[in-house]
């Protein structure tokens, strides 16, 4: 007959990090807002100076 109790319990798996996980990275966050302020900078100069 099989044993069919629980006696010893999975480990617990990681869980899959999501997108959330990699937006909380600073290298990425560091990039991202210099890519924003360069476009910030090219869109103002366009409205502005242009």
């Amino acid at each position: 007959m099989l044993d069919t109790k629980q006696s010893d319990a999975a480990p617990p798996q990681d869980e899959p990090r999501g997108c959330l996980f990699a937006l909380s990275q600073p290298p990425l966050m560091i990039f991202l807002a210099v890519i924003g302020c360069l476009l910030l900078m090219a869109a103002l100069h366009d409205l502005l100076l242009l």
